[in-house]
């Protein structure tokens, strides 16, 4: 559906000047339903801010009722909701799917090089459209979520919610201690794009075995810099012979072959969202922490 924009107001009455921006949060309450501005905005009607415009305009009607005055609350699923007479579509159901992605596959929805496509590999029977949350670089294999609830994607991908991921990767030859250390301590990588470059965060190493010919290890990061785990083992002489991403937060990469995927179990996705939210509790901590220092 298309944007449709709440129409400009010429004369703000006082009490438009006047009335505060709604907050964004309590959206969601149990006994009564979805706000009105939430499920607009959800439906790709305008912002939150427009949509209550568009409410207070009278251009909203639930059941063929206008519904003009803040906080309304509706039911997505049952609820009959126009605005300006036309039916809006509510979003579609949340879907989370897990991914043994192979090697060879690009996580992007848009590729110009016509290259098959994580989510060519998945067919759900909603037909929702799904995104990669966050990436694994075409010669990489592994977990890969494939979801349609943007706001936990961003928990999930954003770094300052510090949610870890395990890759395990196998490089030719023995590689010494010193190279684990100087892993393990952190890294300076350069950004060519911005011209700039800082330190990896410390990581945490587990040797799976080590001989003369090639060495399995586990690498956990909490970072998500492009082909971060490639380039820090190229730092330190050792260029990766292939990478698989084992982990991420509580979820693991079981059950799967590559190119299958399977939904996430309840529990997975109860102990997948309190990851994230604790982890998006501890980036305000230290937040507020710095902000008193």
């Amino acid at each position: 559906m298309n944007r449709i924009q709440a129409k400009s107001r010429t004369r703000p009455t006082p009490r438009a000047k006047t009335r505060p921006r709604k907050q964004t949060h309590e959206f969601v309450d149990a006994t009564r339903g979805i706000r009105l501005q939430k499920v607009l905005a959800e439906a790709d009607v305008g912002s939150r801010r427009a949509c209550e415009e568009l409410i207070e305009q009278g251009e909203v009607t639930v059941n063929g009722q206008m519904v003009a005055t803040l906080p309304a609350w509706v039911d997505p699923q049952h609820d009959h909701i126009k605005v300006q007479g036309k039916r809006i579509r509510p979003a579609a159901s949340a879907v989370y799917v897990m991914l043994f992605k192979p090697r060879g596959v690009v996580c992007t929805n848009a590729d110009p090089q016509g290259r098959r496509r994580a989510i060519d590999l998945v067919t759900h029977p909603s037909r929702a459209r799904l995104y990669p949350v966050g990436r694994l670089d075409i010669d990489s294999s592994g977990l890969l979520l494939l979801t349609n609830d943007g706001e936990l994607a961003n928990r999930l991908t954003h770094p300052r919610y510090h949610l870890a991921k395990l890759y395990e990767i196998t490089v030719r030859g023995s590689i010494d201690d010193a190279a684990l250390k100087r892993l393990e301590r952190g890294l300076f990588l350069h950004n060519p794009k911005r011209q700039e470059g800082s330190r990896t965060a410390q990581s945490r190493l587990r040797l799976i075995k080590r001989d003369r010919d090639r060495t399995r290890l586990l690498i956990e990061l909490r970072e998500g810099r492009n082909r971060q785990v490639r380039r820090m083992m190229l730092q330190v002489g050792y260029p990766v012979h292939r990478l698989r991403r084992v982990q991420v937060g509580p979820l693991k990469l079981k059950g799967l072959r590559p190119g299958e995927w399977r939904e996430l179990s309840s529990i997975e996705l109860a102990s997948l969202k309190r990851a994230a939210y604790r982890g998006a509790e501890a980036s305000k901590r230290t937040k507020r922490s710095a902000d008193r220092s």
